[in-house]
C-alpha cells in the first residue's frame, strides 16, 4: 500500500502530539506515526514550568490544565546529610499567571491526542527506513519515501522525527547516539485514597550521589522521583516495580526523612519506572545537522537531557509551537482549492525553526546536566562554592529561562471553495 501525505511526524509521544495539533491551528493538515498499538500513556507524571504553560497556550489546551490542578507557590530544598533546609518561592515572579504544576502525563497526552481530528494517529506504524527523492513539484524539491514494518510505503512532502531518543529520524539526519550520564531515575505515583494530608508544596531531598522528590498532583496523589548514581546491579530490577520500591526504601534512600519513605510506600507500582538519564552531547547539536531539506527532528529527537531542570517535556512544548510558526508562514493553499495546504518552501522555514531551536535546546542540555551534577556531587567547600556561586549564581538564569516564550501560533483562515486564498495574520 501507499500513501501520500503533506506532513508525517513519527512519534505520538509529547513533542509528536503537540507539534500535530501547532500544525492543525495553522491549517495543516498531518499523519503521525504511532509504532504501539494505543498511546503510550504509561509513567507518572510532569511538571510543566511556566514556559510550558505559554506553549499550551498557544497552542488552546492551558485552560483544561489549569481547572485541574493547581500551580505550587513554594517549595523546600533539604539537604539531607545536614538538615539544612532552603525555601523557594514562586509568588510574585511569575509574568505568565501560572507557577510550576505537576499533571499526569496521561491527562496531558490524551488531551493534546483529543484535540486532533480522528485518524491523524496510525496506530502499530513502525517507521524502518527513510529515503529522498527529488520531484518537479514545485510546492516541493523533494518528498521523503518512508518505509514502515507492515509493508506500507507512505511518500510525504515534511518529515518531523519525535520518535523519542532512538529516533529513526535523528538517526538518518547523522545525529550521535545519546550518551549515558551515569545517573538513573526511579518515578512513581503515590496514591492515598482517604487524602495525602500534604501542604501542596513540593518537598526536595539532596544527598551525595542521590536526589529524592515528592510534590502534589491532587488531593490524594503525589508525583516522586528519586534519582542516584547508577550501578550494574540496577538493571536486574529496573523490570520489577516492587524491586525498585523496596530498594529505595531499604537501600537508595538510606538516612532520607520518613515523610518521603512513606510517600514511596503508597507507590501504585503499577506507576514506578526506572530509566538511565541519558542526554546528547551539546557540540552534536551546535555542530551536527538537525535538518535535512524538509526533514527534522523535535523533543527527545532533538535535544534529550537529564530531568534536574523539568525541561524535557516542556521543551518539547517549545518546540512544536516554534515549528508550527516557522512551518505557517511558508503555506500557499493547494489549488484544488478544498482547505488542504502545501508547504512552498518548507526547507527554508524548518531551516529557520532549527536556528531558532538550537541555542535554545544547548543551554537547556548543559544546565540540566550542571544542574544534577553539583546538586549530587558532595557538600564540600569546593563544591558549595561551585554550586552556590559559580552556577546557580552566575551561570544558572543564562541557561535556564523558565519564562521564555515560545511565541504565539499565526491565525490563518483556510481558503474557500469561491475564492482559494489564504491569509496568515
Amino acid at each position: 500500500m501507499e500513501i501520500s501525505e503533506e506532513v508525517v511526524i513519527v512519534g505520538a509521544g509529547i513533542a509528536g502530539l503537540a507539534t500535530a495539533l501547532a500544525l492543525k491551528r495553522v491549517g495543516i493538515r498531518s499523519m503521525v506515526l504511532e509504532r504501539s498499538s494505543e498511546l503510550r500513556t504509561t509513567g507518572a507524571a510532569i511538571t510543566l514550568y511556566p514556559n510550558a504553560w505559554l506553549a499550551l497556550q498557544a497552542l488552546g489546551v492551558a485552560h483544561k490544565f489549569t481547572s485541574m490542578y493547581s500551580p505550587l507557590k513554594k517549595g523546600y530544598v533539604i539537604n539531607v546529610a545536614n538538615g539544612a533546609t532552603q525555601e523557594v518561592s514562586y509568588t510574585g515572579i511569575n509574568r505568565t499567571g501560572y507557577g510550576p504544576i505537576a499533571v499526569h502525563r496521561r491527562a496531558l497526552l490524551e488531551t493534546l491526542a483529543g484535540e486532533l481530528a480522528p485518524g491523524t494517529i496510525r496506530f502499530s506504524s513502525k517507521l524502518d527506513s527513510i529515503q529522498t527523492v527529488a520531484t518537479n513539484d514545485k510546492f516541493s524539491s523533494s518528498i521523503a519515501i518512508l518505509s514502515l514494518d507492515d509493508g506500507t510505503v507512505i511518500k510525504a512532502k515534511i518529515l518531523i522525527g519525535c520518535d523519542g531518543v532512538h529516533s529513526v529520524v535523528g538517526r538518518w539526519l547523522g545525529l550521535m547516539t545519546p550518551v549515558n550520564s551515569g545517573r538513573s531515575c526511579i518515578r512513581g505515583l503515590a496514591v492515598y485514597p482517604q487524602g495525602h494530608g500534604f501542604k501542596h508544596e513540593f518537598c526536595r531531598f539532596v544527598d551525595q550521589g542521590k536526589k529524592g522528590a515528592y510534590l502534589p498532583l491532587t488531593d490524594k496523589e503525589l508525583y516522586w522521583f528519586f534519582t542516584y548514581t547508577s550501578t550494574l546491579k540496577d538493571e536486574k530490577t529496573a523490570t520489577d516495580p516492587k524491586l525498585l520500591q523496596k530498594d529505595i526504601m531499604e537501600n537508595l534512600a538510606n538516612g532520607f526523612p520518613p515523610s518521603f519513605l512513606e510517600v514511596v510506600q503508597h507507590a501504585d507500582v503499577a506507576t514506578v519506572t526506572w530509566a538511565q538519564l541519558i542526554f546528547r552531547y551539546p557540540w552534536n547539536l551546535i555542530f551536527g545537522h538537525l535538518c535535512k531539506g524538509n526533514i527534522t527532528v523535535a523533543g527527545d529527537a532533538m535535544h534529550p537531557m537529564t530531568p534536574e531542570l523539568g525541561q524535557g517535556g516542556c521543551s518539547a512544548l517549545e518546540d512544536a509551537v516554534v515549528l508550527g510558526r516557522h512551518l505557517a508562514k511558508s503555506l500557499l493553499p493547494n489549488p484544488n482549492g478544498h482547505g488542504q495546504i502545501v508547504a512552498v518552501d518548507a526547507a527554508r522555514a524548518i531551516e529557520g525553526y532549527v536556528k531558532e531551536r538550537r541555542w535554545r535546546v544547548v543551554g537547556l542540555i548543559i544546565g540540566s546536566y550542571l544542574s544534577g551534577w553539583v546538586q549530587q556531587s558532595g557538600s564540600g567547600f569546593f563544591m558549595k562554592f561551585l554550586r552556590d556561586i559559580i552556577f546557580y549564581k552566575f551561570l544558572f538564569h543564562w541557561v535556564f529561562d523558565a519564562h521564555y516564550d515560545c511565541g504565539k501560533l499565526p491565525n490563518v483562515s483556510l481558503p474557500s471553495q469561491s475564492n482559494g486564498q489564504t491569509k496568515i495574520d
